[in-house]
């Protein structure tokens, strides 16, 4: 079980007593993408928190989801649950073919491949007509007298709630896993190799292998976050969903909130998505990046005094107030 599973299931318990009290749409939509981004960063955990491997190119897995239920649907009408597992297969086949040689690459330049794969993936989906190229694709909408096992079959529903509880079992699932495997020999593994490469394999490890299992695993994750996104927003263009700017979220996010610890995505996001949406609501489009600014102050100013991030600052107060009670 997830460690301090108490303040894991009072977590989940908050999130979802919320839409019982308020039918906000901003407030409900800023829960979703919480959510969304939190699992986001549990997947980017599992390769760079647990095994020491930093990637700039998640958007890439992220995007092939949201494109792969988007353009099941769009072309021939197949439901977004099945798009969903077609396009995490898809991205495990090409996080598998890309990352075997990338993982050849040490340090920055592993972060630089993964960068360039991301942005070739967008070039292609620019220029691909089948998939609507730069134009993007509107998801077509069912009927309104449509009933709830239709809109349930399709993901789309008459107002935010549904969807709060889809991203929130989603997201409950992931952490669920992500804390299986931080405690399973794979994860003892992948900490081992994040240490040290070259102990790692003394010690008869292969740290290739072990690096892949979990690009897929990662990549999977990243593809059903995208196939939900992509449903919930019901349009996606590749410059939406292939774009630095995701990925740089994702990594931000868990950076600030506490890289290699579950709750690390949780906080951060919990702190840069209600943020991005205030400026959001409350500037338009003159706050364009104020967020952004305000975030990578945040992350300055962490990763300086705390590179543990939001979780080192609680165990260091955690740790001086046993030490003064004892």
């Amino acid at each position: 079980m997830v460690k301090n599973h108490r303040a894991f299931f009072v977590v989940l318990v908050l999130f979802a007593i919320v839409p019982l009290f308020t039918d906000s749409k901003p407030i409900l939509n800023a829960l979703i993408l919480l959510l969304l981004f939190a699992t986001l960063g549990e997947a980017w955990n599992i390769i760079t928190g647990f095994a020491g491997q930093t990637s700039f190119g998640h958007a890439a897995f992220f995007g092939i989801g949201a494109y792969t239920s988007a353009v099941l649907f769009y072309r021939y009408g197949v439901t977004p649950w099945l798009g969903m597992l077609l396009g995490g297969v898809i991205s495990v086949i090409i996080a598998a073919l890309v990352s075997y040689p990338c993982f050849r690459l040490k340090g920055h330049y592993f972060a630089v491949a993964t960068l360039a794969i991301a942005e070739i993936i967008k070039q292609i989906f620019v220029s691909w007509k089948y998939v609507e190229g730069a134009t993007g694709i509107s998801i077509p909408i069912i009927p309104r007298s449509s009933g709830w096992l239709e809109r349930l079959f399709y993901l789309q529903f008459p107002d935010k709630q549904p969807w709060v509880y889809l991203c929130l079992i989603l997201f409950a699932l992931v952490v669920l896993l992500s804390d299986y495997v931080e405690n399973s020999k794979m994860g003892f593994y992948l900490k081992a190799i994040r240490e040290s490469h070259e102990a790692a394999e003394a010690i008869g490890i292969n740290p290739t292998n072990y690096k892949l299992y979990a690009m897929i695993l990662s990549a999977f994750i990243a593809a059903l976050c995208g196939s939900l996104y992509a449903q919930y927003i019901l349009y996606i263009d590749p410059f939406m969903v292939f774009s630095l700017d995701v990925s740089m979220k994702i990594v931000l996010l868990t950076v600030l909130g506490g890289i290699g610890h579950i709750f690390g995505p949780i906080i951060g996001a919990a702190i840069f998505i209600p943020l991005s949406e205030f400026t959001r609501i409350q500037l338009g489009g003159s706050g364009t990046g104020i967020d952004l600014m305000i975030y990578g102050l945040l992350i300055v100013l962490i990763t300086c005094f705390q590179p543990k991030g939001v979780i080192g600052i609680v165990q260091q107060l955690s740790a001086k107030m046993a030490r003064a009670r004892g």
